[in-house]
């Protein structure tokens, strides 16, 4: 165990003689440590928040807290895995120029970094779904941002204009097709702020990461157990996780993958989705918000598509890259993955409605 955890450990009042880490999960963000306390009887789950993605780490612990309280007062049997105060009674350790945060370790619990089952999609749909439910009630404008503009299609698309215009003409060039295919999309903004402002199209507490890393499952049941990572907890859009689902669950492969054959929808864990999200949600959502379903898809594949665009023409600056067109890859997969959103529209559409009416 490193220095600066055992400096973290005392400002939280625990043992140092007989704990032990280890680094945990699979996470590109934050680095996550497994602590073993007293001889293996306790258990915890250290991170590190890095400051170059929230600049404001503070944000993040007061948003957390304040939807924990709600929680707890309101609906004391939930599992929400907050942070465990410091002694001095803070959300966060601040030691070594970092913010640290601590969280109970869940036991008999496990992540996947992959669906194998619609069942999965469902679960953590209901998941996703329940969290933002029971927080109908909690007035979302006292949560700060902690990335502001994160899902922000008008930023993310003014973003992608000026790199386009500050580009180089090589990167230009290389990425012809993609600049089209993102101009040519336009449209999926110009529907969305139609709706923006309407007062049935309301800000919810959202979570705004909702891939299947950030649910934990029953290890013996498979059942989905709670939502993990909360850094993102924040005033969004509906469609923020429901379209995050959809982009991230849909395909068996991730924007990594660079042969353009495997990417395509797979209805099977459409219908999953849709299924678990309304099962929370179906009484909460208004009819504009419904009217929105299939939209929220297309929303978050397209912000994606235009967000490691973005990137590639601003020289790889933001995503991590492994070669130098990977973003480029990125962009030709989201986009490919967009194409087969729209090709099964009204196949999607027709179980939207099914489940609506069920």
């Amino acid at each position: 165990m490193n220095n600066t955890i055992q400096k973290v450990l005392k400002v939280y009042g625990l043992d140092t003689d007989q704990a032990k880490s280890q680094a945990f999960g699979t996470g590109n963000i934050n680095s996550t440590y497994l602590l073993s306390v007293n001889g293996q009887d306790m258990h915890f789950i250290l991170q590190s928040i890095n400051q170059q993605v929230f600049r404001n780490p503070l944000i993040i612990a007061e948003n957390v807290r304040l939807v924990a309280s709600y929680l707890r007062k309101h609906y004391p049997g939930y599992l929400f895995v907050g942070s465990i105060p410091t002694l001095a009674g803070d959300e966060m350790a601040f030691v070594d120029e970092t913010y640290w945060r601590l969280t109970n370790f869940i036991p008999n619990s496990i992540a996947y970094d992959a669906l194998s089952d619609p069942k999965q999609a469902l679960e953590a749909a209901v998941q996703f779904g329940r969290l933002s439910k029971l927080l109908d009630g909690f007035d979302a404008s006292l949560l700060k941002p902690s990335i502001p503009g994160f899902h922000d299609l008008n930023l993310r698309y003014e973003q992608f204009k000026e790199a386009l215009e500050n580009t180089n003409s090589e990167l230009k060039s290389s990425a012809s097709e993609q600049i089209e295919k993102a101009l040519r999309h336009s449209f999926i903004l110009d529907y969305f702020n139609s709706y923006k402002n309407s007062p049935n199209f309301p800000d919810r507490v959202m979570h705004h990461d909702t891939k299947i890393s950030n649910m934990l499952f029953d290890k013996i049941s498979n059942e989905g157990l709670c939502v993990i990572d909360l850094d993102t907890l924040m005033a969004g859009k509906f469609i923020s996780d429901l379209g995050d689902m959809m982009r991230t669950y849909l395909c068996a492969y991730s924007e990594n993958e660079a042969d353009m054959d495997k990417i395509f929808i797979r209805v099977e864990y459409f219908e999953a989705i849709i299924k678990g999200y309304l099962k929370e949600m179906g009484s909460i959502l208004t009819a504009t918000e419904k009217e929105l379903i299939l939209f929220s898809g297309k929303y978050l594949i397209y912000m994606q598509a235009l967000r490691f665009l973005t990137d590639y023409l601003n020289g790889n600056i933001y995503y991590r890259v492994t070669y130098p067109d990977q973003n480029l890859v990125r962009t030709v997969n989201q986009f490919k993955l967009l194409s087969e959103f729209f090709n099964k529209e009204k196949i999607l559409q027709s179980i939207v409605d099914k489940c609506l009416n069920s």
